[in-house]
């Protein structure tokens, strides 16, 4: 199978170069219109308004503009083109050649030469994941996986939080308790790590010697570095189970990682000139930051008492991105909370010299919370966070009760929980990646596992759907022809899957795939409604079709790391 380049089937992206040779050719200039999909699929494939965006400047009417453009412009792609309204051009596609275009669908992508890096997940060692990492995971999982389908060299980044003043807490406590690491599990951990963090706060003492730690710490200190050592076994450990039921893999480098670059990343902003003294505190003061009370905000790279923090080891991530890694493109996947803090850091880069907006892109793509049906932050009862095993676990558990009571004892006990893992998994992955990134969420296990309306389980009983269909099927795939109007508009959404594609490339927005997925599955229904597959004389057309329909469901729940099932 060949290797496509990323705009070949993508129709919105021919037929913008093909109006932008017409224009030239006809109004002697260079314009790229913009080309929409019509709102109205009924009354065309596509539309532009091409011809209003220029009768202004041309002083002309834009029906006048328009008709001109339609009378000059032929290409195979089209089949007519129709004035609408007070100057929209309506585009419908010829069949054949969309016939002809459909053997290239879904072909890999060639290689791209760029290497686009993703830091997410990111959770703090002797700490369980929780709810709060969910979406960080879930959403820098699915980009991960478009960029891979597209070509790219991606590299999945998890900056976890191992070191610091934490550290020094937990060893500290660890020592002077006597406690067995070794015979330890992540709860004990996370106990320990309350208990000393109660200490810190309330025993002056032990904060001195907490703090101590910290610098025993990064001076390797042998049998503080074993303690440490085995911390970060116990969580990695206890993260590797749940990422396995994710299906995440993920590049462990954290903030230990960069800590032999700290003190040149302090020695390069004092080289440029950037470094100003603050209450004993080495700060960057950067334009348009400040503070509650309007006062300059700082950004802190080396605290008063010589230690380093949460912006230097950013700062040396990123030059270490940049200078080892040669990342093309590098994006944060955090909270909406942490969005001054990231533009803080990418500013003072820049002012620094690290790189070249305009030939690297370092961006944030934040997140909102995951709410509780009252519309709070999502916690137990007891009001701690809510442990994302626990929420996993759950939904599994309502997964497998539905199942129960949709096959009334058909199936054996290992395949219902194999269904009910997959169910579970997919529904909290799909309720969260069809949200609107940016935007808060509420967490509700009823809606999300429903087998109707935008949900994982209808896109998938969809997808199952077509595969009952195929295995009935005698004939193998032929030629597609499209005798029906709902074979042609299945085979237009099939294309359109491109155009999303791309638009999530830019704004890193993944709801768009979903919302893709459930159309295509609405689409695949009418098909499905209105043309009989088995059997009648369009047989191997259809299963062709069908073939087609089937890859592309497969190309999003993989993009959105959901897993398919053969039966539902």
């Amino acid at each position: 199978m060949k290797n496509i380049p990323l705009g070949a089937c993508q129709l919105q992206h021919q037929l913008q170069e093909i109006f932008q040779k017409a224009l030239k050719k006809v109004f002697e200039i260079s314009f790229l219109p913009e080309i929409s999909r019509c709102k109205a699929p009924q009354q065309a494939d596509y539309q532009t308004a091409c011809a209003m965006a220029l009768a202004k400047e041309m002083k002309k009417n834009p029906r006048e503009v328009g008709q001109m453009l339609i009378e000059q412009l032929e290409d195979p792609l089209i089949d007519r083109l129709e004035l609408a309204g007070p100057g929209f051009i309506n585009i419908f596609l010829k069949d054949a050649h969309l016939v002809s275009l459909s053997d290239e669908l879904f072909h890999p992508f060639q290689k791209q030469s760029e290497k686009v890096l993703i830091d997410y997940s990111s959770p703090n060692v002797a700490k369980e994941l929780h709810v709060g990492h969910l979406r960080s995971t879930i959403i820098g999982d699915s980009l991960a996986r478009l960029f891979h389908f597209l070509g790219f060299e991606v590299m999945k980044i998890n900056h976890i939080g191992d070191f610091g003043t934490q550290f020094g807490m937990l060893v500290t406590y660890i020592l002077e308790k006597e406690l067995d690491v070794e015979k330890s599990c992540l709860p004990d951990l996370m106990e320990w790590y309350r208990q000393s963090k109660m200490e810190f706060d309330e025993n002056a003492h032990f904060k001195k010697r907490a703090q101590e730690m910290v610098v025993r710490l990064q001076a390797h200190e042998a049998p503080i570095q074993k303690i440490w050592k085995q911390i970060l076994e116990i969580s990695r450990k206890g993260f590797s189970e749940i990422y396995h039921v994710l299906g995440v893999e993920l590049i462990e480098r954290g903030e230990s990682f960069y800590q032999p670059y700290l003190k040149n990343i302090v020695d390069l902003f004092e080289k440029k000139g950037l470094v100003e003294v603050s209450h004993g505190a080495k700060c960057v003061f950067l334009e348009g930051y400040k503070d509650q009370n309007d006062h300059p905000l700082p950004l802190i790279i080396q605290k008063s008492d010589g230690g380093y923090n949460y912006a230097t080891t950013d700062l040396a991530a990123l030059y270490y991105r940049i200078e080892h890694d040669r990342a093309n493109r590098i994006i944060y996947v955090t909270d909406l909370g942490q969005a001054q803090h990231l533009n803080m850091v990418f500013d003072a880069a820049k002012k620094c010299g690290y790189y070249d907006p305009n030939q690297l892109l370092v961006e944030h793509a934040p997140f909102g919370l995951v709410l509780n049906q009252d519309g709070t932050k999502m916690k137990t009862r007891s009001g701690e966070v809510f442990r994302l095993i626990d929420l996993i676990n759950e939904a599994i558990a309502k997964a497998k009760e539905i199942l129960v009571a949709r096959h009334q004892g058909e199936m054996d006990e290992s395949t219902l929980d194999l269904m009910a893992q997959t169910l579970g998994v997919n529904a909290i992955k799909y309720a969260d990646l069809s949200t609107v990134r940016t935007k808060d969420y509420i967490f509700n296990f009823e809606r999300m596992l429903r087998f109707d309306g935008n949900t994982a389980a209808f896109n998938l009983y969809s997808y199952v759907r077509i595969k009952s269909i195929l295995k009935k099927c005698k004939k193998r795939a032929g030629a597609i022809s499209l005798t029906h109007p709902s074979e042609r508009k299945l085979l237009i959404v099939l294309f359109q899957l491109y155009e999303v594609l791309d638009i999530v490339r830019k704004d890193l927005m993944p709801h768009r795939i979903a919302e893709y997925l459930y159309h295509l599955a609405e689409t695949f229904n009418e098909f499905f409604r209105d043309c009989r597959v088995e059997g009648v004389d369009e047989e191997s057309s259809r299963v062709h079709l069908l073939h087609k329909a089937q890859k592309a469901f497969e190309i999003c729940f993989d993009l959105l790391g959901l897993k398919t099932l053969d039966r539902m």
